[in-house]
């Protein structure tokens, strides 16, 4: 294999095209939002690279207080993470520098190790997209950026797609190409720390010490990040509840789904991996199909959405039919409105609503069938749709552990603005958006077990 080689890969994206620094003294791999040291496409496409270049591999991570929405919830969980990244990478003979601000600045790391070649991780996010153009305008080796977290490269799904149905078949037609165990190789060349000097930060969460965070959401103990966290709940999911995960995964009040959620957001585990041992795992067919298509087909179309949208956390982003129903309905009378503080204090007249956002709050965790609920009630009783979505984007981001993810933003545009649905009989204020109802949906699952449940401090499923 060569280095052009490498540049076929679809899951490469070739920022800044050239050769390889000849006198560059390591490959450097710019770690984001591919939080793991296993099965991560674009770590492995950095030690290949070495192996060809016959280079040290280094991978930076510059810990950033700065990303939007970003609270000592979310800083915590990647935090607990660094520490099974650390361990990974010594045992794949990778070098692990991390920095914290002011010193977590990609540009000045390169300039201390002169690099042969740059590669970084893809993230669809408007904040991370900009960080990449920048470097792309800056660097003056290579830089490429490799599609980590998800299954079948977003390349090979160049265009918007309408709905679940549209993507299906095309991600299916190139699953067998992708949905395959990795070659997990290993650097031929050992890094040398001492080339940088001085002492390394503390993988962990002493890592947050001092770091001007948003700490008004505190931390959670009911979930902990890393990578050896999310396969142990992987674990547990396929000898519990894969079996069921058909029928139990919209049951609110049933410990039915797989937990991986926040995981996944933080690439502390690659879905490919997951897809894997669920796939193989020898469980029941019908919900080893049903797992396979929220993972792949339904985080995919997520993805896709980000990818292809800018507007992807507003009204603007959805669709124009849905757009127009909603201004026919704007002076349509609410029998409720509610301010962002009250929805934020769960103090709404709908205990099913109030514990949907308690059990957010408490836990950083929301189960998916009543995040639909709770998204376009927030439509029903909010002065205006864009108020509504606003609001749900809001609070999503600030309490959610996966907050601020295509995933989010793809699920409240589904439930507000009508984004890979298709229209309803009209009724008063959604229009022809789809609704739902506290009657309805207490027919789908005990709504009065999950109310009691998140009546008070629990953990997930007690």
């Amino acid at each position: 294999m060569t280095v052009d080689r490498l540049t076929t890969d679809p899951r490469v994206t070739v920022r800044w095209a050239g050769v390889p620094d000849p006198d560059g003294h390591a490959v450097v791999y710019w770690m984001q939002r591919a939080q793991r040291a296993w099965d991560n496409p674009a770590l492995d496409t950095a030690i290949t690279l070495g192996q060809l270049l016959h280079k040290p591999v280094v991978v930076f991570f510059g810990l950033n207080p700065f990303v939007g929405g970003g609270t000592l919830r979310h800083y915590q969980f990647l935090a607990e993470g660094l520490v099974d990244i650390a361990s990974g990478l010594a045992e794949r003979r990778v070098g692990f520098v991390l920095r914290r601000h002011p010193h977590h600045r990609l540009l000045a790391f390169l300039d201390d190790v002169r690099p042969a070649i740059v590669i970084g991780d893809e993230n669809p996010l408007r904040q991370m997209e900009a960080w990449r153009e920048h470097v792309a305008t800056a660097v003056r080796v290579p830089f490429w950026t490799v599609d980590a977290d998800v299954v079948v490269p977003s390349s090979q799904i160049d265009a918007p797609q309408y709905a679940a149905r549209t993507i299906r078949p095309r991600i299916h037609k190139r699953l067998d190409e992708f949905l395959v165990a990795p070659a997990t190789p290993v650097a031929t060349v050992p890094w040398s720390p001492e080339r940088l000097g001085g002492a390394a930060a503390p993988a962990g969460p002493a890592i947050l010490e001092g770091l001007t965070i948003d700490r008004s959401v505190g931390v959670v103990d009911t979930v902990r990040g890393g990578t050896s966290e999310a396969r142990r709940h992987l674990h547990q999911f396929m000898a519990s509840q894969l079996g069921h995960y058909d029928v139990a995964r919209n049951h609110p009040d049933q410990a039915g789904t797989s937990l991986l959620s926040p995981y996944l957001h933080f690439g502390q585990i690659g879905p490919r991996e997951v897809a894997l041992a669920v796939r193989d795992s020898g469980g029941e067919p019908g919900s080893v199909a049903a797992f396979l298509e929220q993972l792949i087909v339904r985080r995919e179309l997520a993805v896709n959405f980000v990818r292809h949208n800018r507007a992807y956390d507003s009204l603007e982003g959805c669709e124009g039919w849905a757009k127009q129903t909603l201004r026919n309905h704007l002076a349509d009378p609410r029998a409720y409105l509610y301010s962002r503080e009250q929805f934020d204090a769960a103090a709404t007249h709908d205990p099913l609503w109030n514990a949907a956002q308690r059990q957010m709050v408490e836990t950083g965790w929301m189960h998916g069938y009543v995040r639909m609920y709770w998204a376009k009630k927030m439509l029903e009783w909010s002065a205006t749709p864009e108020e509504a979505f606003a609001t749900a984007v809001a609070l999503n981001d600030r309490y959610e552990i996966d907050g601020r993810d295509p995933n989010g933003y793809t699920n409240i545009a589904w439930a507000i603005g009508g984004k890979h649905d298709r229209p309803w009989p009209s009724r008063p204020v959604y229009g022809t958006i789809r609704s739902m109802s506290f009657a309805s949906t207490s027919k789908k699952f005990d709504s009065a077990r999950y109310i009691d449940r998140w009546s008070g401090r629990r953990g997930l499923f007690d």
